[in-house]
């Protein structure tokens, strides 16, 4: 059953205030207004709550019996309003948005201990999501902002691509290639390669700047996420390729510089379209930019 509270409220707005006049005015409605209102109510009740004539308002049976209760039920809501208006006044501020897991594994802690040093009375929450899930959260509103990759979607979003990170060959440190300077794909002919699915969004990046010579190559296991392909690097299963970024805090792993061909993807700063971000949003956002390409910067002055 659909409850009336404007009529609900009229009908308590004009005993108490008595009459119509005196409630539109309270109410800042017009008298047709309250009228109306009351009208509506009663027709769903299927009966009369007032009779009016030229001097005086009054209740019938029915009014009488339903006027407490309408009252207590006002007063209810009214106590709620209060409450949740209060709440909000004094619950803490949250700051969401999304955020590649390949990065947040590694680089989302120093931005946010900076940013914690700037706005400490603001909370935040990560959603560490895939590229599609990303898009989605700030298309919806549910994220204020998203790092990820420059791509298309469907939902239009602006993209301000900031940076691009080299993939990079993964292996144990005591393997061959663990002491080249940098490793040519040829030189993965045989060797067991650990494939990261697409929902990371590596493998398409891969098969992008390979082409039919992926199919030369032995994939001999094939994971979800990148964490669980350098755990299985770490424990001797095989070689990976992986983003740079991704693989800077993998115990039992070291990383070399992948050339023909060498791949790359571009990371990008997905908002709603034309949206401009609160300057609590912007300072994360700021942060995190400038974090990975610092980290970055520190990649490709190792391989030079």
């Amino acid at each position: 059953m659909q409850i009336d509270f404007l009529g609900m409220q009229a009908f308590l707005c004009i005993v108490e205030q008595g009459g119509f006049l005196p409630a539109a005015t309270h109410l800042n409605l017009s008298q047709t207004a309250v009228s109306h209102r009351l009208r509506k109510l009663e027709d769903s009740l299927g009966m009369k709550l007032l009779t009016r004539t030229t001097r005086a308002i009054t209740l019938t049976d029915a009014g009488r019996a339903l006027l407490p209760r309408v009252r207590k039920a006002m007063q209810e809501l009214e106590l709620s309003y209060d409450t949740v208006r209060q709440h909000a006044g004094s619950a803490p501020r949250w700051l969401v948005f999304g955020c590649l897991p390949t990065l947040a594994t590694t680089q989302l802690s120093p931005a946010l201990l900076r940013f914690a040093a700037q706005h400490p009375d603001i909370s935040v929450r990560v959603l560490d999501d895939s590229i599609g899930e990303i898009a989605e959260h700030v298309h919806n509103g549910t994220a204020a902002f998203g790092v990820s990759l420059a791509s298309s979607n469907r939902f239009g979003l602006d993209m301000d691509v900031f940076a691009e990170e080299p993939f990079v060959l993964a292996c144990p440190p005591r393997h061959r290639l663990a002491r080249a300077r940098v490793v040519d794909w040829e030189r993965l002919r045989g060797e067991p390669l650990i494939r990261i699915s697409l929902p990371a969004g590596n493998a398409a990046t891969i098969d992008d700047a390979l082409g039919d010579r992926r199919l030369q190559f032995r994939w001999a296991y094939e994971a979800q996420h990148t964490s669980i392909a350098l755990d299985f690097v770490a424990n001797g299963l095989g070689l990976t390729v992986v983003p740079a970024l991704s693989a800077t805090k993998a115990p039992g792993v070291v990383t070399r510089p992948l050339a023909g061909p060498a791949v790359a993807r571009h990371l990008a700063v997905v908002t709603r379209r034309g949206a401009v971000l609160a300057p609590a949003a912007q300072a994360m956002r700021d942060l995190l930019v400038v974090q990975i390409r610092d980290r970055l910067a520190a990649v490709h002055e190792r391989r030079a």
